[in-house]
């Protein structure tokens, strides 16, 4: 194989593929999409950005300007948590649509994330946003299908297969000078969409901590170029086999069809189905049956309380709660907050692999379709993926747990131990300085490293893609008839 004649079969491709004037009209609608799908995710993002980011300052001022009062009544005062969107969220917009941005922080209490973009939409946003990463993942193969699917079965038909192969040319000269061709082409589509990504990345604010965004696009970028490579393949593969164009193009958006639309919901429905999920209802049932065998830290009277109080008045030596050197309601609320957070983590632990069970089934899915395998690296680069969803999540529980027990033990140190009760008046408060020295909560985006162990399956999948598309080609060109 001479590395000549395939060059001379890539510049040859390059010409027939761009001469019609169908290949610009092409172009122009794919750029216009482009220019569409930028702007859309640029104003989205910055309008988004803007309106999480004053909601969490104006959470803060509520928070701070509360007067004089008692720490657990602030502890239920609670404050909010907003989630910022990532910046790559420009490019593929992932599960952002259908996942929370905001949860309520109060004490023994785990709300869930709400106010997603879904709940506020018509029914028309099942059928997916217009992104830059859906217009590589479903545009842009039919259009590469729609420029390759005749480049070897046309020659067959007008006998140029014949006279190229009488004149030394090989079947795998062929096939990869054909092959690399078409990828050429890819990359006209490809370049304009990477480069307006990292423009953008350029221009606007990162005001969240650094989350390797260059790095990410790079991982994103090199996915990309394998994908289209292996779709490149495929596309003159098929063209090889198949008799005639018409029958080759058939084929090609069989494979496409199959590929975006069957398989991938054919994963999520074996998935749900093999991983039934709880109901919200019964995941809260769940809790609150247990939290109620443990016991229940307003109750006074709830037997588990009464021997935690025997055992604490033991080990003080003495014989009322009064007596102690600290709050024992203060005491009782950051052992009930122990107890409460342990059982909601406990659940949502099993919620959650339940979750990753029906993800395992699509993300194992992409050893056999490409088009999975390009989609969860594409997300889980973006900190669009589930992943990043549940980070946040258990960031936003964490920083809820501290604030609770930060004010349980304000009440047990600052309120007097010779009140038993109560959280009225005068004697029953803190400082309002303590509302300051709390940090607010900062969101801050899944590690790099995170993300790659997401992603890792899905990579070593397109990996394999590639070297089986090598592999196709070889393959093909062994079988391959000129007539």
């Amino acid at each position: 194989m001479q590395w000549a004649n395939i060059r001379l079969f890539v510049v040859h491709f390059w010409s027939n593929a761009t001469t019609p004037k169908t290949f610009y009209v092409l172009y122009t609608i794919f750029i216009l999409l482009m220019a569409y799908s930028a702007v859309s995710g640029i104003n989205n993002y910055i309008t988004q950005n803007d309106i999480r980011q004053e909601h969490q300052k104006k959470a803060r001022q509520s928070w701070e300007a509360n007067p004089d009062k008692h720490p657990h009544r602030m502890a239920h005062f609670g404050t909010f948590a907003f989630r910022i969107p990532s910046t790559l969220g420009i490019f593929d917009y992932g599960l952002e649509s259908f996942t929370g941005s905001t949860v309520f922080l109060e004490a023994h209490r785990q709300n869930s994330v709400n106010f997603s973009e879904a709940t506020f939409s018509t029914g028309t946003l099942r059928f997916g946003e217009l992104s830059l990463a859906l217009l590589l993942q479903l545009v842009l193969p039919l259009v590469l299908f729609f420029i390759g699917f005749s480049s070897v079965a046309k020659d067959r038909q007008n006998g140029t297969l014949k006279i190229l192969l009488s004149q030394g040319a090989s079947w795998k000269e062929i096939l990869f000078g054909k092959s690399i061709g078409l990828f050429t082409i890819s990359l006209l589509f490809f370049i304009p969409v990477i480069t307006l990504v990292a423009i953008s990345l350029l221009l606007l604010d990162h005001s969240v901590a650094n989350d390797f965004r260059w790095l990410r696009l790079l991982v994103i970028g090199i996915s990309y170029l394998a994908f289209l490579f292996i779709l490149s393949s495929i596309t003159i593969a098929i063209s090889t086999s198949s008799n005639s164009p018409k029958n080759a193009l058939l084929r090609l958006l069989g494979i496409w069809l199959l590929l975006v639309i069957l398989l991938p919901k054919s994963a999520q429905a074996m998935g749900n189905y093999w991983f039934p999920t709880p109901s919200k209802l019964a995941f809260q049932s769940a809790i609150e049956k247990e939290a109620i065998q443990k016991g229940d830290s307003h109750n006074p009277n709830d037997p588990h309380y009464n021997g935690l109080r025997d055992s604490v008045l033991t080990v003080h030596n003495v014989d009322k709660v009064t007596d102690l050197p600290f709050n024992y309601s203060g005491f009782v609320m950051r052992e009930g907050e122990k107890i409460t957070s342990a059982l909601y983590k406990k659940h949502q632990a099993k919620l959650i692999a339940i979750y990753e069970s029906q993800n395992d089934v699509t993300r194992f899915s992409s050893f056999i379709n490409p088009f999975t395998a390009i989609k969860l690296i594409s997300m889980t680069m973006s900190s669009t993926d589930f992943s990043s969803y549940t980070d946040f999540q258990d960031k936003a529980d964490d920083y809820r747990y501290q604030l609770a027990q930060t004010m349980n033990e304000l009440q047990m140190e600052y309120i007097s131990p010779k009140k038993e009760s109560g959280s009225e008046g005068k004697t029953h408060v803190v400082g309002h300085e303590h509302w300051e020295e709390f940090e607010d909560f900062k969101h801050e985006p899944i590690s790099f490293s995170n993300s790659m162990r997401e992603a890792l399956p899905a990579i070593f999948s397109i990996i394999l893609w590639t070297l089986g598309a090598v592999g196709l080609l070889i393959f093909t060109s062994k079988r391959a008839k000129a007539i």
